[in-house]
């Protein structure tokens, strides 16, 4: 008998050394333990009545606001996490005249912020990185003083804007523009700053470009491999990928201006951390809902991500970590991001205190997407007593570095590959 018990450990201790040995790489790491057995919440249930009205609102809205302005794109309005409306209209290539559906991936554009942003606290609550971090820790040679990872996630940093200076500063615009770049010509040029740390807001994609580059430096891992290893994997986000010029140029989705031409590629559109995740609205729901639960991510790690950092004006707007956000006087807060890149245009929107979601992802320029804030009215109806308020805060974000088309509508550097005949992020319908 103990012959058998003996000869049974070793084999259980060498089948594990084995497993050990074979199932590490560089750059790869196993899933932590917080992220491992995720299970979505249950969706709510909602009264027919209610639902039934909700539905009839938002279908107004997309027939009307969408649909009769030359919508390219797909919508989901969800609450409580059961889906009420969900269509796609339009083609993956206007060219090729290949459906949308739920499984087209969109370049979301700069709601990329906001996993790159919850990446950088996943890093922080993993106790890998302090966002009280100067950012000369992971870059010795940064030429700017007392700029914290915190300032650089709340856009309080100072910092000037790469897609501009890269330009000024006689970068090559044949040649695609890296992170690193970024930070090369940072160090070297030391492009004068917009101003001093953590005296206001000024939206700036440098920052975000820059926290790109610190998560890989934290996980030792590469951008894409963190977020598919701590976030997109366990939430069964199979159609979310982080672009990558070399693989996905051929076959991610092109995007085209309001007349329906095709966007060119450029020098700026190699980058992530501000831009460069493509996904779709079935899978940012998931997104959305994770961010109910403490499974991925702390009580306090959400309250840091959603708390406004931005004080010094008065009214409802803010930024916390990555997150806009409308804080109203009742204490509600609808935590959100908009995304213009070329002809992409995004819209997330979360009213967390009512469970609701609203997504609208759009490969053709349609600025009536950004009205998609109206239907928040429909869930609550103190939301659109601020309207001209969120008009206001509409025009502003239509003309920050959200929206790079002026920047680049003349300076179209590389011809665009030709299309792949398959689209592998892409799923046929049965």
């Amino acid at each position: 008998m103990r012959r058998i018990i003996f000869f049974t450990a070793f084999l259980l201790a060498y089948f594990s050394a084995i497993t050990s040995c074979n199932s590490g790489t560089s750059k790869s790491k196993p899933v932590t333990v917080d992220t491992t057995g995720y299970k979505a919440p249950d969706p709510g249930k909602i009264p027919k009545e209610d639902f039934d009205r909700y539905y009839a609102e938002i279908k107004d809205f997309y027939e009307n606001k969408l649909l009769r302005t030359g919508f390219n794109g797909g919508i989901l309005v969800a609450k409580k996490g059961e889906v009420i409306f969900e269509q796609y209209h339009g083609f993956y290539d206007l060219s090729k005249r290949d459906s949308l559906n739920k499984h087209s991936a969109f370049h979301i554009a700069s709601v990329s912020k906001t996993f790159t942003a919850m990446a950088t606290l996943k890093l922080a609550q993993m106790g890998k990185l302090n966002i009280n971090d100067d950012v000369k820790k992971y870059f010795p040679d940064f030429p700017y003083d007392n700029v914290k990872i915190r300032l650089l996630l709340s856009h309080r940093s100072g910092l000037p804007n790469y897609l501009y200076f890269m330009d000024k500063l006689g970068w090559n615009k044949k040649k695609a523009c890296s992170n690193e770049d970024v930070l090369t010509y940072l160090i070297k040029y030391k492009p004068k700053p917009m101003s001093q740390p953590d005296t206001h807001f000024a939206y700036c994609n440098t920052n975000f470009a820059l926290l790109g580059l610190i998560i890989e430096k934290a996980s030792g891992e590469s951008f894409a491999d963190f977020l598919q290893q701590e976030f997109f994997s366990p939430l069964n986000m199979k159609d979310t990928y982080i672009y990558d010029h070399k693989k996905d140029s051929a076959t991610a989705m092109p995007s085209y201006d309001y007349r329906g031409r095709r966007e060119a590629f450029t020098y700026l559109d190699c980058g992530f951390g501000d831009k460069n995740v493509y996904s779709t609205p079935e899978d940012l729901l998931k997104w959305d809902q994770a961010l109910y639960t403490n499974e991925i991510f702390s009580k306090q790690t959400l309250e840091e991500a959603f708390t406004p950092y931005s004080n010094e004006k008065p009214g409802i707007r803010n930024y916390g970590y990555g997150w806009r956000m409308n804080v109203y006087p009742n204490g509600k807060k609808i935590i959100y991001h908009n995304g213009w890149w070329h002809g992409n245009n995004a819209v997330f929107i979360r009213m967390i205190q009512d469970s609701v979601t609203i997504i609208v992802l759009g490969n053709k320029y349609n600025r009536n997407i950004y009205e998609a804030k109206d239907m928040e009215g429909y869930f609550d109806s103190e939301t659109s007593l601020n309207s001209a308020e969120n008009e206001e805060m509409s025009k502003e974000e239509i003309n920050t570095n959200e929206n790079p088309n002026s920047l680049l509508n003349k300076k179209i550097e590389f011809s665009q590959p030709k299309a792949a005949p398959k689209h592998p992020h892409v799923k046929k319908k049965k």
